[in-house]
């Protein structure tokens, strides 16, 4: 009997995927957990296995096409055929050698001249692959990886040069919208219609954390074997805060509003696909050091496409730091169905009065976005200002006040 291949299971409040790349083509046989098709939300890339070994019979959805969770993508037909194919014989597998090294040769669309460049950059296994089955030189494929390499995902999200047209006297070039942006502009959209959201601001002299990070990041490092950087700073000072206002950390559904009795803080890095959000579960739980380390793997495994549905999952709550992109203020939008965000800017030397003096201060401005259907403004001005003062006198973090 066929098996079915499906989509999996999407994430919370996605619902619906994009068809990213076919592994396999249809006859060509499989080995039980091989992976064979990718599909991608505004999320992450979710890897489809074979349940069985056997032959693939069917594709349904083509790479692009949009699908539902749990929708079927193709077909399988499990039996020995497909072991007798996968397994060849020595003598088989010594005659079939050439034409694997030759198989441009044979294909429907060989590569052109242009293609064949002498200097190629060094690409993995499942990279040539993937550029081979889309008709790709790796001329035209930047490299994310080391020295250059170029990895599975750059061929995914490779898209050629657009074609010019002209209108009037100038040129101009249309581009087709990834899903992944649709999805993203979706979801923004939603954010601004379904929620009353409002922004509050504060500013936060930064020089007491800079001055603790100065003194002990050496000695951090040592002992921790990661660096001392700011975000777990932020993090401890928001689980303070709503662990003090637990409306920020609840959200309504219909006609309810649930409120956590845990933290679990989203963190927004960025990687090639755009901004993800890994979550730091149990936040309240986690020493400084266990922040730094969870966010710097999270942002490495973001750039390589390899975080996993459960990382990026939930949230009670996201801190969003458009500082180290240059941003000065701004007004984040919220992450549904979380009813607040927090958005740091870029750090900058600024006069400000201090016991009547004025005095240079590195300044961050603070911005809290948040759903005004359950978090009054009070509460709201208070959650930020309890970021402030934990954040300009530390030491009211290890006391509690």
């Amino acid at each position: 009997m066929a098996i079915e291949i499906k989509v999996p299971v999407l994430p919370e409040s996605v619902t619906e995927a994009t068809v990213a790349t076919w592994l396999k083509k249809v006859g060509d046989a499989v080995t039980q957990d091989e992976v064979l098709v990718e599909v991608e939300t505004d999320k992450v890339m979710l890897e489809v296995p074979a349940e069985a070994d056997g032959i693939l019979t069917e594709i349904i959805f083509k790479a692009g096409d949009m699908v539902s969770a749990e929708q079927t993508l193709g077909t399988l037909e499990p039996g020995a055929v497909a072991k007798a194919q996968k397994e060849p014989s020595k003598s088989q597998a010594a005659t079939e050698k050439p034409k694997i090294e030759t198989a441009a040769a044979t294909t429907e669309k060989p590569q052109t001249p242009a293609k064949r460049e002498t200097n190629i950059p060094p690409a993995g296994p499942a990279a040539r692959k993937l550029m081979a089955e889309k008709d790709i030189g790796s001329a035209e494929v930047a490299g994310s990886g080391k020295d250059g390499r170029i990895l599975k995902e750059d061929v995914i999200n490779y898209s050629p040069a657009p074609e010019l047209e002209v209108e009037g006297q100038r040129l101009v070039e249309r581009v087709a919208m990834s899903s992944l942006r649709k999805t993203v502009a979706k979801r923004l959209l939603s954010a601004t219609q379904e929620t009353a959201m409002l922004t509050t601001f504060n500013e936060l002299d930064m020089q007491a954390v800079i001055d603790i990070r100065a003194k002990y990041k050496e000695e951090f490092e040592k002992t921790h074997e990661v660096r001392l950087g700011f975000m777990s700073f932020f993090v401890k000072a928001a689980v303070e805060a709503l662990k003090r206002f637990p409306a920020v950390n609840a959200y309504i559904e219909d006609d309810e509003v649930v409120y956590h009795a845990y933290c679990d803080v989203g963190v927004a890095v960025a990687s090639r696909r755009g901004l993800v959000v890994p979550v730091l579960k149990d936040a309240q739980n986690m020493q400084l050091h266990e922040i730094e380390k969870a966010i710097t793997d999270f942002a490495q495994r973001a750039q390589e496409g390899k975080l996993t549905l459960a990382e990026i999952t939930g949230g009670t709550f996201t801190i969003s730091n458009g500082g180290v992109f240059g941003s000065m203020l701004s007004t984040p939008i919220l992450n549904p169905p979380q009813s607040a965000i927090l958005g740091m800017h870029k750090t900058q030397e600024r006069p400000v009065v201090v016991d009547g003096e004025i005095v240079i201060r590195p300044i961050m401005y603070l911005a809290l976005s948040y759903d005004h259907r359950i978090i009054d403004g009070k509460e709201a001005v208070m959650f930020l200002r309890t970021i402030k003062e934990s954040l300009e006198d530390p030491a009211r973090l290890l006391l509690g006040l």
